[in-house]
């Protein structure tokens, strides 16, 4: 029987299968974001096993082995590691047209060779035969990537963090470029309960006193100095709606000021403090020529049982229903207006609001730049084929498609690379499907540059990566 995942997979016309095997195939991958570990990038971490590889860690995996009743201990719980398998495996026949079936046998095909589906009659043999090859150099953290031709992984980076691991691998002469990104979220989130901790962390992190939102200022310019000199050339920001409230500098002072010593805020000072906060970002992002990174719209660890067993990532997120045009405009606009606004990538987590998020990065194109503010591939619960389509359609009728900086994994699995290559099998049978339909030219040259703009070279003008890390003072700070 022809194996489910062929040369052909997703690929339903000639021309979607010239376009991709001659101009998407073997593109190198930029993965400008990705929550890949670089600590066991640079101790190039071998794992023992295909759960610790596969399943520890994989939020998605365990949303669905709950919705079929598979009980906790089995998920994230104490059961040995082949059991957490074995229900893994039960789990995957019935995940019909969910993206993960898709994932899991590219996955298995692509690094193992493995073309036989996953079932509890298969469990065993292939949990034994990747087993086996886990203790093989190509199958290291450091192999599993090298061998997917990535380029570039950019990781997620708390601003507190020294960047130790980031400075070993550029010293290391791996090949692949692991470059941090700048995620503030503890500098932004006043109202969280460990906010006056990080900023006394900060504080000792950067030798300043932080007493008012100078202060802050300078500490938080002094930690984006480090990022950029240790390879930084991206930020990201997880939130549920953009911030854009009018404030004075006094107001914020006061602000920060009563949160420092302990003291509670109202719902609009909060909007406040994150609307200043965000403008200084933005300030800081241009001057660095940084791109900064907005995940707008889920609503988070919902579910306070499972949150208390587990912890954060657990896999009890959803889409929101957050306003999101007014404050986007309003803190576009903001940037824009002071020439602070730096290259910016959009991500949508809400798919009605596709067409709105399109056409918000149209707002504030411009300063030479192509794609200067992009609407960012789809993101967590809609990078399946669905919600890949209908971004790409978006896009398209809203914007320019030829200008996308393309996909990104998004993930902490070391096995999540074959993404790059599920979305450009569907952007190229949409493409070839549009050129069988005549809506498109039978010019398979110019639109097979397009394909390869798409898939490599725009990302690669886009984000202008150092052809060198700069080495960055061995001292945190």
């Amino acid at each position: 029987m022809k194996n489910f995942i062929h040369d052909d997979f997703l690929l339903e016309t000639d021309h979607a299968k010239e376009l991709y095997h001659d101009y998407a195939k073997n593109q190198p991958i930029i993965d400008y974001h990705s929550h890949l570990s670089p600590k066991e990038l640079a101790g190039n971490r071998v794992f023992e096993n295909m759960t610790q590889l596969w399943i520890d860690g994989d939020h998605y995996k365990w949303r669905a082995m709950r919705a079929l009743g598979i009980p906790e201990k089995y998920i994230t719980g104490e059961a040995p590691d082949s059991e957490k398998f074995n229900k893994w495996a039960e789990t995957v026949p019935y995940a019909l047209r969910n993206p993960l079936y898709h994932w899991t046998h590219l996955e298995l095909n692509r690094y193992f060779g493995i073309g036989d589906l996953l079932t509890p009659k298969t469990a065993g043999k292939i949990y034994e035969e990747c087993n086996a090859k886990l203790g093989l150099e190509d199958y290291s953290a450091r192999g599993l990537i090298h061998r997917m031709n990535v380029e570039v992984v950019c990781t997620t980076d708390n601003p507190l963090d020294s960047l130790d691991h980031h400075r070993d691998l550029a010293e290391s002469g791996w090949p692949v470029k692991v470059l941090p990104t700048f995620r503030p979220d503890g500098l932004i989130t006043i109202e969280g309960a460990a906010f006056i901790d990080y900023l006394s962390s900060l504080s000792k992190i950067t030798n300043i006193k932080i007493i008012d939102f100078e202060t802050l200022g300078q500490a938080i310019k002094k930690r984006v100095e480090y990022f950029h000199k240790n390879g930084c050339r991206l930020s990201d920001h997880g939130l549920p709606h953009a911030y854009a409230m009018d404030f004075t500098e006094a107001e914020i002072n006061n602000i920060l000021s009563e949160r420092l010593q302990g003291g509670t805020i109202s719902k609009k000072e909060v909007a406040q403090y994150k609307s200043a906060v965000l403008g200084l970002l933005g300030g800081l992002y241009t001057e660095k020529n940084w791109t900064m990174q907005l995940h707008l719209g889920p609503i988070r660890n919902t579910n306070e049982v499972i949150l208390s067993k587990v912890g954060f990532n657990a896999g009890v997120d959803s889409i929101g229903d957050f306003q999101q045009a007014e404050q986007l405009a309003g803190l576009l606009n903001g940037l824009n207006n002071k020439g602070h606004l730096p290259k910016t990538v959009l991500y949508n987590s809400n798919p009605n609001d596709n067409e709105l998020f399109a056409t918000m990065a149209g707002n504030f194109n411009g300063d030479g730049i192509k794609g200067k503010v992009q609407f960012g591939a789809a993101w967590w619960f809609l990078d399946q084929m669905d919600g890949i389509t209908n971004q790409l359609n978006a896009l398209s009728n809203m914007g320019l498609l030829s200008c996308s900086v393309g996909m990104l994994t998004d993930s902490r699995s070391f096995l999540s690379f074959p993404r790059h290559e599920y979305y450009r099998r569907i952007l190229c049978n949409l493409l070839g499907k549009d050129i069988k339909a005549g809506l498109l030219p039978n010019d398979m040259e110019w639109i097979g540059k397009i394909v390869r703009d798409i898939t490599y070279n725009n990302a690669k003008d886009f984000f202008q990566f150092p052809s060198y890390v700069e080495k960055a003072p061995l001292e945190n700070g």
